[in-house]
């Protein structure tokens, strides 16, 4: 389901169950079957709708669930406390509920699950659900609803959690009988992970759930107009070859839905093949190796010049699960102007939607990937192949003469991006790295090293600002065996960081870097380029020479966190040496670092990429060495 083919309101929960669908290829990480799980066999059982939802996720799969309870949901939570086969995590705000789902996604490729009670606890789901349809990650919402004869009469703690979600999910249910919970979430997983995936929101009433119903598994699952296409059409397939084999300066654009096709596999097959040079956006750091030959770096408003300027002087993109964000594109008119474009997307509203594909291929890239190999090979077995020497003699300059770097602060304080690069090099490619929003976002995808997909993790679309410790909390539930760090500004980390909390008691050991410049750092940097550095409303005064409001050591400490300082370049490594050492709790290192550290390169909003810039005012030389 497309973001721009929403499912039809008909698509009610009350709807009478159809016969099942027969099964269809999906996504690598769904079952063929269109019930996920292990499809027991279950005879009918006679249960509380309350039951029925519990008894559902456990035969759907699902193994951790995150959660707050509330008066509408309240049926629900009593036959969980009985489940042997779901871990539920009790966050301590919505809000963490559906980051942490989705840091469990993330490194899983399975859905995160959340439940939350009517009204406001639905409302504060309602940030980190619009994340989840932005970043295309497979997320089921529960959420409790007044009994359904009050529906709709300003009852307590009612709101219209369908309506409001309905333009940021794949789709909405309003359950309102207890006899269609199990169609419905079986109906919800299906949605969430096959296609384009996404959030899918189920609000059961009260009524609902404690109303006796005849429970049967698996149950008959179809959804009329929901088929999404998998394969690539062949001819198109053919097409792209012909394209490929007669460009001189191919790029390859990988966005984040090779990532969510678990394709990385096959993206490098096809990139070791063509020989043409890979850029990675933000969403899709780690989906090929940094330290591959081929890679270019991650273009966009942030990305490295070569980056950049390979997709300005392409000839042809190669885009695979990309979707030609304005971040990537700068001024769109003035974007890859010479270059004809292979798009390849499983979202058919996606292609051409902001520049047009000169050969369209719909379908799952873990499909057409490698026939778009096979169609390649035999292109590069019957012509000659083009001879890319000259294209990679300019882009090697690039790498070469404007390398990702920075300064070191004048102000005798810690450069942020120093921080961050040791603790990726300290961690290594087998960590997971989850950011919130602003400068330490860009900093950790420009100096981290990613070698591998899933060790990445942002709130890219969105950008929301709190998303990286819960998330980070969801990627060490999902993954307990590797190294999870939140990388974390201070002004993210106060907005969520009640979810430490959470952490210590269930025993979720994450680490987290706090880049603490003082301030609002990003909207600091714009206020230092664009405002003549009138800093209205950034200084959060939690760094140096501040009075430290919050004090992140005595917070850390305060919530049975170890909590650490590091103030001076020296003790950057060990420092981050002795949270890798600590593995019994959650860690929280407060890294005071320089305010004026801005992010370089940068295309300012509204120019062209052609006038990226590497540093204030200056901008590189395009002259290319004999």
């Amino acid at each position: 389901m497309s973001k721009g083919s929403p499912i039809s309101p008909a698509l009610l929960a009350a709807r009478p169950a159809p016969p099942a669908a027969p099964a269809r290829e999906t996504a690598p990480v769904v079952p063929a079957s269109a019930v996920r799980g292990p499809n027991n066999v279950v005879g009918p059982t006679e249960m509380l709708g309350s039951a029925a939802i519990v008894r559902s996720l456990e035969e759907l799969g699902v193994d951790d669930v995150f959660g707050l309870p509330g008066g509408a949901i309240l049926p629900t939570y009593d036959p969980l406390l009985a489940s042997t086969k779901l871990r539920h995590v009790l966050v301590r705000h919505e809000q963490g509920a559906g980051h942490a789902a989705q840091g469990y996604a993330m490194v899983t490729g399975r859905p995160g699950v959340c439940i939350v009670t009517s009204g406001p606890g639905a409302t504060n789901l309602v940030t980190a659900i619009a994340d989840a349809h932005m970043d295309s990650v497979p997320m089921v919402a529960i959420t409790g609803q007044v009994s359904s004869a009050f529906i709709g009469s300003d009852a307590f703690q009612e709101a219209d959690i369908v309506g409001i979600t309905m333009p940021i999910t794949k789709h909405s249910y309003l359950v309102t009988k207890a006899q269609d919970i199990p169609r419905v979430l079986a109906e919800a997983f299906h949605i969430a992970t096959t296609g384009r995936p996404g959030p899918v929101l189920v609000d059961i009433a009260k009524d609902a759930q404690q109303s006796s119903m005849t429970f049967s598994w698996p149950p008959k699952v179809d959804i009329p107009g929901y088929r999404p296409v998998v394969r690539g059409h062949s001819k198109q397939v053919r097409e792209a070859a012909r394209l490929i084999n007669n460009a001189q300066r191919p790029v390859f654009y990988v966005g984040g839905g090779v990532v969510k096709a678990h394709a990385s596999v096959e993206l490098k097959e096809l990139a070791e093949l063509v020989g043409a040079p890979v850029v990675t956006t933000l969403m899709a750091r780690g989906v090929f190796p940094d330290s591959h030959d081929q890679h270019v770096g991650m273009p966009g408003m942030h990305g490295s010049v070569s980056a950049v300027t390979a997709l300005q002087q392409a000839d042809l993109l190669i885009t695979l699960g990309a979707r030609f964000d304005d971040r990537v594109t700068g001024v769109l008119s003035s974007f890859a102007p010479n270059a004809k474009v292979i798009h390849a997307d499983i979202d058919p509203a996606e292609i051409s939607k902001n520049r047009a594909a000169d050969v369209p291929i719909v379908g799952s890239v873990k499909e057409i990937i490698p026939e778009l190999t096979a169609a390649v090979r035999d292109s590069f077995e019957t012509q000659e192949r083009p001879d890319l020497s000259a294209w990679w003699k300019t882009l090697n300059h690039l790498r070469e003469t404007y390398p990702v770097g920075f300064t070191q602060p004048d102000d005798g304080l810690s450069a942020p991006q120093q921080v961050i690069k040791r603790i990726g090099e300290l961690t290594g490619p087998e960590g997971v790295f989850v950011s919130g929003v602003g400068q330490h976002q860009m900093w950790a995808a420009q100096f981290i090293q990613y070698e591998r997909p899933h060790a990445w993790l942002n709130s890219g679309g969105l950008g929301t600002m709190g998303y990286s410790v819960p998330a980070a909390m969801g990627a060490k539930v999902g993954d307990p065996d590797r190294v999870v760090w939140a990388i974390d500004g201070d002004g993210c980390f106060q907005m969520t960081n009640q979810e430490l909390a959470t952490c210590v008691i269930n025993n979720i050991p994450i680490k987290v870097a706090v880049i603490n410049n003082s301030s609002l750092g990003m909207v600091r940097q714009w206020q230092t380029l664009f405002y003549e550095g009138r800093y209205s409303n950034t200084d959060l005064n939690t760094g140096h020479d501040t009075v430290r409001v919050p004090d992140f050591v005595k917070l850390a400490d305060a919530y049975g966190c170890v909590g650490l300082r590091c103030e001076r370049d020296e003790d950057i490594d060990a420092t981050i040496e002795q949270a890798l050492a600590i593995n019994d709790r959650p860690v929280v290192i407060d890294f005071v670092v320089s305010r004026d550290s801005m992010v370089w390169p940068m295309v300012p909003s509204g120019v062209s990429n052609d006038l990226i810039q590497i540093a204030r005012n200056m901008t590189p030389t395009w002259e290319q060495e004999d």
